[in-house]
């Protein structure tokens, strides 16, 4: 129970950040795109800071979360995000959910009940090979760079779409090494922690992760990114969990079928609640760098 309300929790705080970092993304310079200068700029706006304070505020309630439970667990709760994210939205544009919106509501909550039931994700399994950890973490790395390096050659929706998913890989990898850390804090203290290269790279993914999706919020509207952004994490982290950290799922057959309709309700949810009209549709103009819109 504890761990369902860490990644509740954590899924609360994220789906507000994200709403509100968006809505200061899309007033800043389009210069700043894909460039360290963008963070140097959004910091100036309050409601982007506040943003940040609740997206930490949900990692850590993640991290936390990974703790106590399985990546396999963790990740399609924090999933969920979008619903939080949804009904920020809709509370600040006055815009009626619908039946796409309670559809996707709907297919979002169920696919990760499925997921869940059908899955029992549980650790316990051996821990992958130096070999088989540097291949999944360097494929999943290799692709988000690869979004990256595309996304640079689409429209703005498309643009952003690809940087969301990028990001959501890089913000999977991360949850995975946060566990890592956790595990190492666990069995031999904090001393070899800081010796460790896992919470550095904790630290860069974070950080390219969030210029990745700042720039993504910058370039179209929130449904454009999030929905990508929103699923992209928690597969990537699944991917991790079962491919070098030990995590187990159930594999007979009726188990398979249903995670993968779990998995596949989730995204069409995600995919649904990301593109409602309630989702914020960005700023037609750049506001002054300081320039605030909590209201």
């Amino acid at each position: 129970m504890a761990v369902f309300l860490l990644g509740l929790g954590a899924a609360c705080c994220l789906g507000f950040g994200f709403v509100l970092q968006q809505r200061a993304a899309a007033r800043a310079p389009l210069a700043d795109f894909l460039s360290f200068r963008l963070l140097l700029d959004l910091i100036h706006m309050p409601d982007w800071l506040l943003g940040v304070g609740l997206m930490v505020c949900g990692q850590v309630l993640g991290a936390i979360a990974l703790g106590y439970g399985e990546i396999s667990l963790v990740e399609p709760l924090t999933a969920t995000n979008l619903l939080f994210a949804m009904a920020l939205s809709r509370r600040l544009s006055g815009q009626p959910l619908g039946w796409n919106g309670w559809l996707g509501v709907g297919l979002l909550a169920l696919g990760v009940t499925a997921f869940i039931v059908a899955g029992r994700p549980r650790g316990g399994g051996a821990e992958a090979g130096a070999l088989r950890h540097w291949l999944v973490f360097g494929t999943v790395a290799g692709l988000a760079l690869l979004l990256t390096l595309k996304a640079r050659r689409l429209p703005r929706s498309g643009e952003a779409a690809l940087l969301g998913l990028a990001a959501g890989l890089l913000y999977g990898l991360q949850d995975s090494l946060t566990r890592v850390c956790g595990q190492i804090v666990q069995d031999q203290g904090i001393g070899q922690l800081l010796v460790s290269w896992q919470p550095y790279a904790v630290g860069g993914l974070g950080l390219t992760g969030m210029l990745l999706v700042q720039s993504a919020f910058e370039m179209a509207p929130l449904r454009m990114s999030l929905p990508s952004l929103t699923a992209a994490q928690p597969i990537a982290g699944i991917v991790c969990g079962v491919g070098f950290l030990g995590d187990r799922l159930r594999f007979t057959a009726g188990a398979l079928a249903w995670e993968a309709a779990g998995l596949a309700a989730i995204v069409v949810g995600v995919v649904l609640l990301g593109r409602h009209p309630a989702m914020p549709a960005g700023s037609a103009e750049r506001e002054p760098v300081g320039a605030t819109r909590l209201r």
